[in-house]
């Protein structure tokens, strides 16, 4: 691991809120997605904790339609770093009765990762979920605390929140409940882009300027080389070269055109962009309290 001696108050902050993670709570994890956040989660768990390894597991829920450059990366991540990865699957929920997939034009299996989470945190009796959520991507997001207290059934009550004054972090919970903590918060896309740059850090090739088959729905430009967006007959396909500025389930994450190659072009990019990065997000569009509604029913 390459470390600087840059003086970087955002990274301060979330190597102190990892840390403060590790001292208060008895069964932390770290959620990983493979994405760019919970990369940048991974790289400040490394030096919250050096010499030694990072001391939680990263637990993935897999919806079973990921982007497979995004599988790839997860696996070799983690074995060069020797972690410890726990993987559930969305596709066990539903096998078993407890989520229903969704069908039609807009089906997606994000909002079930819900369901697949809840039961995990119970099986492994985890008090602490790290997760890579930051206030600028959406407005429920911008709302939540950095030690977010959730119930036992897992849900958040945005009404009934811990004030947090002068970095105080508080994570006693009742028996049941368990905090959500996010040490990116206060970050910004930029931010993240801009560290990522810094520490040298490698992301998935999906995150850069590629060739791709495609096909324009609602404004957005759909991935064709899967089995799992839906594409109606008269929709036809045409290769483009895009790239994705977030990489969730593909069912619900749209790309965007770009000749960004490499981290030092994403970050200029990023720079005149008057988009947010979520607004390649589908699943955030069914309603206007969309990510409000899930982080209520227990979502990241």
């Amino acid at each position: 691991m390459k470390t600087t001696a840059i003086i970087n108050p955002l990274e301060n902050e979330a190597i102190y809120i990892i840390r403060e993670v590790v001292a208060q709570f008895e069964r932390p994890v770290l959620l990983f997605s493979g994405g760019k956040d919970s990369i940048t989660l991974v790289r400040l768990a490394q030096k919250a904790f050096y010499p030694a390894k990072i001391p939680f597991p990263l637990l993935h829920i897999d919806t079973g339609h990921n982007f497979p450059e995004t599988i790839e990366f997860r696996d070799r991540l983690v074995e060069e770093l020797g972690l410890e990865l726990i993987v559930r699957n969305v596709q066990q929920s539903i096998d078993e009765g407890k989520v229903i997939e969704e069908q039609g034009k807009y089906a997606s299996r994000n909002m079930l990762q819900t369901s697949t989470l809840l039961d995990a945190i119970e099986e492994f009796k985890f008090d602490a979920c790290i997760g890579g959520a930051r206030r600028d991507e959406e407005k429920a997001r911008a709302k939540e605390r950095i030690f977010s207290v959730r119930d036992d059934f897992g849900q958040w009550d945005e009404k009934n929140q811990r004030p947090e004054l002068f970095d105080l972090l508080n994570g006693e919970i009742n028996l049941g409940q368990n905090v959500r903590v996010f040490p990116i918060s206060n970050w910004t896309e930029l931010d993240v882009w801009s560290y990522i740059e810094r520490e040298n850090i490698e992301i998935p090739s999906i995150y850069f300027a590629h060739k791709r088959n495609v096909f324009h729905r609602d404004g957005m430009i759909w991935s064709h080389d899967d089995d799992v967006v839906y594409r109606e007959a008269d929709e036809a396909t045409e290769e483009l070269i895009v790239r994705f500025r977030t990489v969730g389930d593909m069912s619900c994450t749209a790309a965007v055109l770009s000749e960004a190659s490499d981290v030092k072009s994403v970050v200029q990019e990023i720079r005149s962009s008057t988009i947010s990065e979520r607004g390649a997000r589908i699943d955030d569009k069914r309603s206007e309290s969309a990510m409000e509604k899930r982080k209520q029913q227990g979502y990241f």
